[in-house]
């Protein structure tokens, strides 16, 4: 990347709009998402996913964006997408939620929805007669196509819940290791959708008990649904491990689910806010494989390394102009307030920590906070035992209570004799007895 595309004051302009599914990575580059203090590029945001999460995407953000003009924005495209499917039932919530401001043009179009609800009972039937002729023959493989096609029709009209039952019960007709990893993928892309995401960990783990069977582009995507399982239940440490462990083939491949700047974002924030230092060296910034995802975002990229070098001023300061934009995310929103803070604690807790005592004017100044409110987060570290050390309020200083190390080192070794001078005694006790024939012998059993 050249360093016009590594300035963060330019980022606006690092996106476009492409069009085609079968872009690669470098184009990927180039089109991007806008994950900084600039208002959302709703248009190369949407751009990055396909199916029924670009909807859900979009609509996410109408609802959370409070922004009119940004909202009427998603809120059209959400309309213009639905069209191109055959969900009904979504299409009313927005003709519901848009409310006639976008015009004539995107209402109520009942023309459309009866032929789309027409062709859907015709569809159906056509598929009952069709699995019901499998059956009756009694040849598995038709059936497994039978009960997958019901969960394709079922997943394009919405109704999620018996989609996954279809196609959990191809799974009793599945012949072979590949069409079990198909059944899985099925049922974790429905799992996601629905959020039911301990399904998604049920399943993540029987695909990848076919490990000979898959190939490099189905293990990105089985530890990207895992990582995303891991972030639903705020095990973030986990799932910074699944998303740092995820392969570059991943690409645009993963677009019904997730993008390759998501991984980027969603591991590195995870990462910041779990890891210590050396993790966050051996398996973030020397990773060679989420480097290619971090160039996706340079505000991530650069944020990590201000982190891992000390400059929190810098750090936060990006935090800041990210957190806006992450909390229209609709995997990461409910996780932006706790990993912030995880991540602030953990820079003001490293600041500290090689220091005997520490100017609180200074160190208010490095986080751009007031000593006041500094006070009161490291009284709030002090007392949960993550900083060792007082302050004293009058001069503003920090003092660390670190061990005295000429006290421990004089213990250990008095420590140390005592256990010397109670070995020897036992072993000369044991070679007296000895000695001396002082040794109990068992009675043999006649």
């Amino acid at each position: 990347m050249d360093t016009e595309e590594e300035a963060s004051g330019q980022m606006t302009d690092e996106i476009y709009t492409n069009g085609g599914d079968d872009e690669s990575l470098s184009q990927q580059q180039q089109r991007r998402p806008i994950i900084s203090g600039e208002q959302l590029d709703i248009e190369a945001y949407a751009a990055l996913y396909t199916g029924r999460t670009k909807i859900s995407r979009l609509i996410f953000i109408a609802d959370k964006c409070g922004n009119v003009s940004m909202q009427l924005e998603a809120l059209r495209m959400a309309y213009d997408e639905i069209k191109k499917g055959e969900n009904t039932q979504l299409f009313r919530e927005v003709v519901q939620k848009i409310d006639g401001r976008l015009g004539p043009n995107y209402g109520a179009d009942s023309g459309w929805m009866d032929a789309v609800d027409r062709r859907a009972d015709q569809r159906k039937e056509k598929l009952e007669n069709e699995l019901n002729a499998y059956r009756t023959n009694l040849i598995k493989e038709s059936i497994r196509m039978g009960y997958n096609d019901f969960g394709d029709f079922y997943y394009a009209h919405g109704a999620l819940g018996d989609a996954f039952k279809n196609y959990v019960r191809t799974r009793d007709y599945c012949t072979t290791a590949k069409h079990i990893i198909h059944m899985c993928l099925n049922a974790i892309l429905v799992s996601i959708e629905m959020g039911q995401f301990a399904h998604v960990t049920s399943y993540v783990s029987k695909a990848e008990q076919n490990k000979n069977d898959l190939d490099p582009i189905t293990i990105a995507k089985l530890q990207c649904a895992a990582g995303l399982a891991h972030l639903e239940a705020k095990k973030y440490k986990h799932a910074a491990r699944k998303f740092l462990e995820t392969a570059p083939e991943l690409g645009n491949n993963y677009s019904e689910v997730i993008a390759a700047q998501d991984v980027a974002t969603y591991g590195g924030l995870c990462a910041l806010a779990s890891f210590d230092r050396a993790e966050l060296k051996a398996k973030v910034i020397d990773n060679i494989n989420f480097r290619n995802f971090l160039e996706l975002v340079p505000e991530v990229r650069e944020l990590i390394h201000d982190f891992y070098s000390s400059h929190y001023a810098s750090c936060l300061d990006y935090l800041g102009n990210l957190k806006a934009n992450l909390l229209l995310d609709i995997h990461l929103h409910d996780h932006v307030e706790m990993l912030y803070t995880q991540i602030r604690n953990k820079a003001l807790i490293q600041y500290t920590h090689p220091f005997v005592s520490v100017d609180l004017n200074m160190m208010a100044n490095a986080f751009k906070t007031t000593v006041a409110g500094l006070q009161k987060e490291l009284e709030a570290l002090i007392t949960d035992n993550q900083i060792q050390a007082r302050i004293d309020s009058h001069n503003k200083i920090l003092y660390a209570r670190h061990a005295d190390q000429r006290k421990a080192t004089f213990q250990r070794v008095l420590q140390t004799g005592v256990e010397f001078d109670r070995d020897v005694r036992a072993m000369l006790l044991r070679a007296n007895l000895i000695k001396h024939d002082f040794n109990l012998k068992a009675s043999r059993k006649i």
